[in-house]
């Protein structure tokens, strides 16, 4: 019986020549994303042979889109958002102005009309969440506070691109389009009623989809979870979380307003709030994998190669904006903030790409005749050449640190900045400074450990790199100094000679051995106790002897493991 079979043969050739084409970029040594994003070029129309349907990939994309999105959800609470916004929240906002600012400039030398520069620069301005969580999970520093550091700022460019979206319909008479061809009703209704009116809609929309999920998602969808939980059907639980994850992202679209992605960014966190989150993101990660590469194909399959032929000044000029000038304004802006080089250095290479909002952004420039199409082309080029170098700049982090830390003049000019938390107070009494356990990191472990220290009266100093977090523990009479902990003026200050143990509770183990290699320098009798998720993080440190390794996973089967032997006991006796 003849039918239609676009929509698997769709699929079968994004998994097909994704699988195929990721393998051989792994084979070479390269991200396995850029293998994806070379399949999607393949079955694309603009090369010869097979041709997959485009609007059915964009349209898997979106749903891999919030697949990943409710994922970062399901590991980023609003304390974790709420922690960084002094951060990201500013940093955020100025570094898509001065993005924009570059690319309107670029517009302008080319001759394109005020309102063509203005979405070609806001498209230029917006990071793919999506490469961001893939780069993190990769490197195991999605949980670290500089991981989240760069996904709040990308939550923060999200919003601002959710606002443009609703107001550039209704700028774009005065900027040279049609505002007439406003897409969707956000569109038309901004178009009529002018902007202030388009700006009071949208935020009215955002807090009335915030405050619901606050105040009723917050309990109700747990709750729902865990009913279906006790029906014991593993399908059926992951049927209810995969159907949360899509259902509030497309429940936030069409009666919200809000983007997909922010959605289900959005249903992630509050089901963060249930105790079975760490089952629902176990069930779901198969399928946000798999849609995941259906994204990175979707936007190969967009990609014109003939513009890197017929364009390529223009070409290397946006790519210098996405890679460079992004990146050197994010890493100022960062210092200007009193952040450590290692969170400048993180958030600049999670900004040197763009993604999914810039190809919304671009589209929505066209059917408004802003945007000429050509800068849909140089956008498409750009976020192919940006996702596919994208690791290259995480992998010049480490190197560009440890450059920046010879130069000790530099270091002390933008890591220190004369930031008042930076350096322990005066008042601080000694006694709390000798003999004392400098505990680096004040997330969940590293309170409890605090508190444990506290109850049994041991002092310690907390070296920690949340500023904000710093100036708390200060006001409760906690001695504690802002800071990465690898740098050797952090232990220093935190009287590391002194000391009678180090604790590393922090889940980032990229600094480890340069707190240790301090440590050990200035005070050769120090013990150490040192917190990893890896067991071959784990064996390396072992080798250095780098004192006592903790993996969670093993300390938590070890307490299990005691409690039934003492449990067996008891009741044998």
């Amino acid at each position: 019986m003849p039918h239609d079979i676009s929509l698997i043969t769709t699929i079968a050739a994004a998994l097909g020549f994704g699988l195929v084409f990721g393998f051989i970029a792994i084979r070479l040594k390269l991200p396995a994303l850029v293998g994806y994003l070379a399949a999607g070029m393949l079955i694309g129309p603009a090369t010869p042979g097979f041709v997959a349907d485009s609007a059915l990939a964009g349209q898997l994309a979106e749903i891999g889109v919030m697949l990943m999105m409710f994922g970062v959800g399901l590991h980023f609470s609003l304390d974790d958002l709420w922690e960084v916004r002094k951060v990201a929240l500013p940093g955020a906002i100025l570094q898509v102005a001065a993005a924009t600012g570059m690319g309107m400039a670029l517009a302008h030398f080319w001759g394109w009309s005020l309102g063509g520069g203005l979405v070609f620069g806001l498209a230029l301005s917006v990071a793919s969440t999506v490469v961001l969580l893939r780069a993190l999970e990769e490197r195991g520093t999605l949980d670290s506070f500089n991981g989240r550091i760069a996904v709040g700022w990308l939550v923060v460019e999200d919003l601002v691109t959710v606002l443009v979206l609703v107001l550039l319909p209704a700028l774009a008479g005065a900027l040279g389009g049609n505002a007439g061809d406003a897409a969707g009703a956000h569109g038309h209704a901004a178009a009529e009623g002018g902007v202030l009116k388009a700006l009071a809609v949208t935020l009215g929309q955002v807090a009335l989809f915030v405050s619901f999920m606050l105040l009723v998602g917050h309990k109700l969808f747990p709750w729902i979870l865990w009913q279906v939980a006790r029906a014991n059907s593993r399908e059926l639980f992951t049927l209810c979380v995969i159907a949360a994850a899509v259902g509030i992202a497309y429940a936030a679209t069409v009666l919200f307003g809000i983007s997909f992605a922010l959605g289900a960014f959005f249903a992630g966190m509050v089901l963060r709030e249930s105790e079975l989150s760490h089952r629902a993101a176990q069930e779901s990660l198969p399928l946000r994998d798999a849609f995941a590469v259906l994204f990175f194909v979707s936007v190969g399959m967009l990609f014109e190669p003939m513009i890197l032929v017929e364009q390529p000044l223009r070409v290397a000029a946006v790519v210098a904006i996405i890679l460079l000038g992004k990146s050197m304004a994010a890493f100022a802006l960062v210092v200007l903030l009193r952040y450590p080089a290692s969170t400048a250095l993180m958030v600049s290479a999670s900004l040197a790409q763009i993604g999914e909002f810039s190809f919304i952004l671009a589209a929505l420039g066209i059917s408004l005749g802003l945007l000429p199409h050509e800068g849909q082309s140089l956008i498409l080029a750009g976020a192919i050449l940006s996702i596919a170098l994208n690791p290259l700049m995480f992998m010049l982090g480490a190197p560009l640190e440890r450059l920046l830390g010879k130069n000790k003049t530099l270091a002390a000019q933008y890591a220190r900045s004369a930031d008042p938390l930076a350096e322990l107070p005066m008042s601080t009494a000694p006694a709390k400074l000798e003999g004392q356990v400098v505990l680096v990191g004040y997330g969940r472990v590293g309170r409890s450990i605090a508190e444990s220290l506290a109850a049994q009266g041991i002092h310690y100093v907390v070296a920690e790199q949340n500023r904000e977090l710093v100036d708390q523990l200060r006001q409760q009479g906690i001695a504690a100094v802002a800071g990465n902990a690898g740098e050797p003026a952090v232990l220093i200050q935190a009287h590391i000679h002194k000391a009678r143990m180090l604790v590393v509770a922090t889940p980032d183990t990229f600094h480890v051995r340069a707190m240790i290699e301090t440590a050990r320098a200035l005070n050769p009798d120090i013990r150490i106790a040192v917190r990893t998720h890896s067991e071959e993080e784990a064996a390396l440190l072992r080798s250095e002897r780098a004192g006592v390794i903790f993996i969670g996973e093993q300390e938590l089967a070890r307490s299990m493991a005691a409690h039934v032997a003492e449990e067996i006991g008891r009741t044998h006796a």
